[in-house]
């Protein structure tokens, strides 16, 4: 394991120094990721909170009404955790006739059929649910929480921190003091000649544990100065009092010097000079590793592959399977949205219809298509 260098050999003038642009950078994904994420997180809430409200205010004075009609009842589960069920309610009360859609979701593990009841709400009867709604209400409270602080928290995260390189940008074009701090380099990735690099602020003594992520043009490289538990360290400087160091490349050409200060600066870092260009002979690349944009573009790329085989095992089954009992065809079909699951059930009662409907298309009776 090798040290870093004394931050006391990087030797930069002590008058305010300013930096040249986009030496911070924010990485792509931020840019399509975070919108998406945070549209999860309000269509998790606008979907979802109504009913939860709904059965709170239900469960304050319920009534369970034996004579109410609870049709087309069905529960889907998703992943294997994730349950939805759905139910159209039909019922009479105080000489009134009422007729509503009821949808719940919660986390449950349950294997086999749900019973439930229609339940109202004494104090306000156009109000109502199914009792399995009630009894998953704190279920269902603690998820959508749990859910929509999370998604919410983490696009919430992902703006602020867009806003702080927003802003750090715009304060290093002003003339500051420049103080080098050492940093850790935690991804590294080179691709179509620009190479990315995050790295963390947890090394200095005055460490405010941010990340920062930045990009270099082909031919650059960040000022390695040591390497620590197998990460290279790199040098940055504080440039005033903005929120987040900014990584050196390894000529300096990422602070306004001139060629004589750039030249002094690199000396004792052991550079000599070749021509009117400052040579690295310390100066090593980091070892590659995945970016986190890397990682996500992995991760989403991964996922879409997954999507497409997914839809197109399911396109296949629908249109083209000499079976409706193909499995896992039938799982498949259950899980998709109900526009999607009617439109490949109509398309199998095409070909199967005088047969008995598969999983996913039966009629509460669970023998004839729906």
């Amino acid at each position: 394991m090798r040290g870093p260098t004394p931050l006391s050999s990087l030797v930069l003038p002590s008058r305010p120094l300013s930096l040249a642009r986009n030496v911070i950078s924010t990485p792509n994904a931020y840019f399509w990721s975070t919108p998406i994420i945070l549209a999860l997180a309000v269509f998790l809430f606008v979907s979802e909170a109504p009913g939860v409200i709904r059965d709170f205010q239900i469960s304050q004075n319920p009534l369970v009404l034996e004579n109410g009609d609870v049709q087309n009842g069905k529960c889907t589960t998703r992943k294997a955790v994730f349950t939805d069920c759905e139910a159209h309610l039909v019922y009479s009360y105080g000489g009134r006739n009422y007729d509503t859609e009821v949808e719940v979701m919660f986390v449950d593990f349950h294997t086999g059929d749900y019973e439930t009841d229609l339940v109202i709400s004494v104090d306000h009867p156009e109000l109502a649910t199914m009792s399995l709604g009630l009894d998953m209400l704190w279920n269902r409270i603690i998820t959508l929480t749990l859910f929509v602080v999370l998604l919410g928290g983490m696009s919430l995260g992902m703006i602020f921190l867009g806003i702080r390189i927003w802003r750090v940008k715009g304060q290093l074009r002003r003339p500051a003091r420049l103080i080098p701090v050492p940093v850790e380099i935690s991804a590294f990735d080179r691709k179509r000649g620009v190479l990315s690099i995050t790295y963390n602020d947890k090394i200095a003594a005055d460490k405010t544990g941010r990340s920062a992520y930045t990009r270099m043009k082909s031919g650059q490289k960040p000022l390695i100065v040591g390497e620590a538990n197998g990460k290279a360290i790199g040098m940055a400087v504080r440039h005033g009092n903005t929120a987040l160091p900014v990584l050196l490349d390894n000529r300096l050409q990422r602070v306004e010097l001139t060629d004589a200060e750039r030249a002094a600066a690199l000396a004792p870092l052991g550079h000599q000079q070749d021509g009117d260009q400052a040579a690295p002979v310390l100066i090593e690349e980091p070892k590659k590793t995945v970016s986190i944009l890397r990682r996500l573009q992995l991760f989403f790329g991964t996922l879409l592959l997954i999507v497409v085989g997914v839809v197109g095992f399911w396109l296949w089954y629908v249109t083209s399977s000499p079976t409706q009992f193909q499995s896992p065809g039938m799982d498949i079909n259950n899980l998709m949205p109900a526009p999607l699951n009617e439109w490949g059930c109509e398309q199998l009662k095409k070909r199967f219809g005088q047969d008995r409907a598969p999983f996913g298309c039966t009629a509460a009776d669970y023998t004839s298509w729906k």
